[in-house]
């Protein structure tokens, strides 16, 4: 098995995360392939390998049966988003602040390489949505967590007109609408209002931001429908994001297309933690505050 490693070079640790990490898998007879943006900082090398396993990125995906990504939940999305052209599973190793999507954390760092080196895991398919503007023909959209319309810099609210399946749902007015995975649902969608949705449930939901009406409320709905979202603005743009790091600047009106991908990520799953018991460490979900003060009391 060859493990590819992309990692975030501007986080403070992780020169020394990363040569702790090859020198487990040194240890455990495991091959692997570096980046060569991880062998410079400031002209100086910080990790010391043989140069037979330095890559550049590309030939990273092309080579590796599986990607260990260091960094945040941005890390993991960027490199989750290239893996999907080459189909290769994906495993997020935080060093960021919450790391829900990396949601295996350094010091978990032996637990890992033992599950994979001894085949202790599981591959796990994720949706992912896929969309196409009406002004942008012939460039497809990808998305792992959401897709987001607003109103970009424009101070005002935007006009939103929702479709599902050529059926009519509404027109409103609001700082943007977001059309979220489950993954995707615990991040922006979620502080909107959206609900949390099972990785594993078929859903996409549909949030609008800051909607001028106090019953315009999220929406559940299939991942087999098709959401068609028309866009008006008075301003000269209106802002698509993809994940939050591909970012379009669209003259309205707009019209934008969204289904789900028929192919899905791709990410690895080990016996370190269950995805209730990350939604209970890393966003509290469930945790009553009152009762964890009395048993920190002992009474």
């Amino acid at each position: 098995m060859l493990i590819g490693i992309i990692a975030n070079v501007t986080k403070d640790n992780v020169f020394s995360v990363v040569s702790s990490f090859i020198k487990e898998l040194k240890r455990n007879n495991l091959e692997y392939l570096l980046t060569k943006t991880l062998m410079e900082d400031k002209d100086k090398i910080i990790i010391k390998t043989d140069e037979n396993f330095l890559s550049d990125d590309k030939e990273i995906y092309e080579k590796s049966d599986l990607i260990i990504s260091i960094g945040g939940d941005g890390t993991m999305l960027t490199t989750a988003y290239r893996a999907l052209s080459y189909d290769i599973p994906v495993l997020g190793l935080n060093l960021g602040k919450l790391g829900f999507l990396a949601e295996v954390d350094i010091s978990q760092m032996d637990i890992i390489i033992k599950d994979i080196k001894e085949g202790n895991y599981q591959v796990q398919e994720r949706m992912v949505l896929t969309a196409d503007c009406d002004t942008m023909p012939g460039q497809k959209l990808i998305a792992i967590n959401d897709i987001v319309i607003d109103k970009g810099g424009w101070p005002k609210m935007i006009e939103i007109t929702a479709q599902v399946d050529g059926e009519y749902v509404s027109t409103f007015s609001a700082d943007g609408v977001i059309i979220a995975t489950p993954i995707g649902s615990t991040g922006y969608s979620l502080s909107t209002g959206g609900p949390v949705v099972s990785p594993s449930a078929g859903a996409i939901t549909l949030s609008p931001i800051s909607p001028h009406s106090l019953t315009m409320r999220p929406l559940v709905l299939s991942s087999e429908q098709e959401i068609i979202i028309k866009a008006d603005s008075p301003h000269n743009e209106i802002q698509i994001s993809c994940d939050g790091q591909r970012v379009y600047h669209i003259p309205p009106p707009l019209e934008i297309k969204i289904v789900k991908s028929e192919k899905p990520l791709k990410l690895i799953h080990t016996s370190v933690t269950t995805y209730f018991e990350t939604l209970r460490n890393k966003l509290l979900w469930g945790i009553d505050v009152r009762r964890n003060k009395i048993n920190s009391e002992g009474k």
